[in-house]
């Protein structure tokens, strides 16, 4: 199939900033034969997100170049405001989309403190490609969903340029609808590789919200959580009341394999990854969200929450 029969199969058109970055998807849909979901009569398919862009993997993509399109409407170039904690890969993809499209970027730091250390590795990427680094405090932070909190720091840190704010993990109503062409995607696959269930990490909810509402009638949507806390089903609602007006698709958390919260990867769930890579010579790109993933997608199989015969996709998101 063309790109154009594929991008019409998806339900997607490319946009400036992804015409302009090139023009990426679907991701790859790749198998594995893995003996833990095998005895249990589960198929397991890898969604390969994290192919679809080099310096913008996964659902980053997704979710970025919807708001890079809103951003260049009208030939504009503003200056990218976002927000993130030290190790943000939202952070990285956004410096890295700036750089790539002539866009100045600020980034958010959550920490105050950080600006007295060396740049850990993650925010020296984020500097190097040029993002403006501002660091507030964790209380401060909290406020940054607060009515008039962007304006204050739009005129603050950027008084004379136009600016266009992408939330926390880029999760918002456009994040949604380019997200959705992943559960697109995954409709449109063709026997035997069209899955059931297809399952995705959380962080902020926006790729759930999406993947569920891009889904087919008969397929259903499985987030797992790599925060703790009990907030992300409200928060998918909310994202998709504000995209579509009304809840979307059939979805799920399970919410017990965040290993303790965000950057929390305990020495098993370290062994599990470098595990599951040397089993199938596929790299697991990030201990926080894919290996989370993995984990309890096989931890789920051994338990019985899949049916025999359930085609499962995992989406690799990068």
């Amino acid at each position: 199939m063309s790109r154009d029969g594929r991008e019409r199969a998806a339900g997607r058109t490319a946009g400036a900033a992804e015409r302009a970055l090139g023009a990426r998807g679907p991701s790859p849909l790749q198998e594995i034969e893995d003996e833990r979901f095998a005895r249990h009569g589960v198929r397991l398919l890898l969604k390969r997100d994290d192919l679809l862009h080099p310096e913008i993997p996964g659902n980053k993509w997704r979710k970025l170049v919807p708001n890079l399109d809103a951003a260049l409407a009208g030939g504009r170039a503003p200056a990218l405001l976002t927000f993130g904690g030290a190790w943000s890969h939202h952070l990285r993809a956004t410096a890295a989309a700036g750089r790539l499209l002539g866009l100045a970027t600020i980034g958010v730091v959550r920490g105050e403190e950080l600006a007295r250390r060396p740049l850990n590795d993650s925010l020296a990427r984020c500097a190097a490609d040029g993002m403006r680094l501002h660091f507030v405090s964790r209380a401060a932070y909290r406020d940054r969903h607060r009515p008039g909190f962007a304006g204050r720091l739009r005129a603050e840190l950027a008084p004379d340029e136009e600016v266009y704010v992408v939330p926390e993990g880029g999760s918002n109503a456009p994040a949604v609808h380019g997200c959705a062409a992943l559960g697109r995607e995954l409709d449109a696959a063709s026997p035997p590789l069209r899955p059931h269930v297809a399952a995705v990490p959380c962080g902020t909810g926006g790729t759930l919200a999406g993947l569920a509402a891009g889904l087919g009638p008969d397929q259903s949507a499985l987030g797992i959580p790599v925060l703790r806390g009990h907030f992300l089903a409200a928060e998918v609602s909310r994202l998709q009341r504000e995209a579509y007006g009304a809840p979307r698709g059939d979805w799920r958390l399970d919410e017990r394999f965040h290993h303790g919260g965000y950057a929390r990867t305990p020495p098993e769930l370290t062994g599990f990854a470098e595990d599951f890579a040397a089993r199938h010579g596929v790299p697991v790109p990030e201990p926080v969200y894919v290996a989370k993933l993995l984990w309890a997608l096989t931890a789920l199989t051994a338990e019985g929450a899949f049916p025999r015969g359930t085609v499962l996709a995992a989406v690799i998101t990068g």
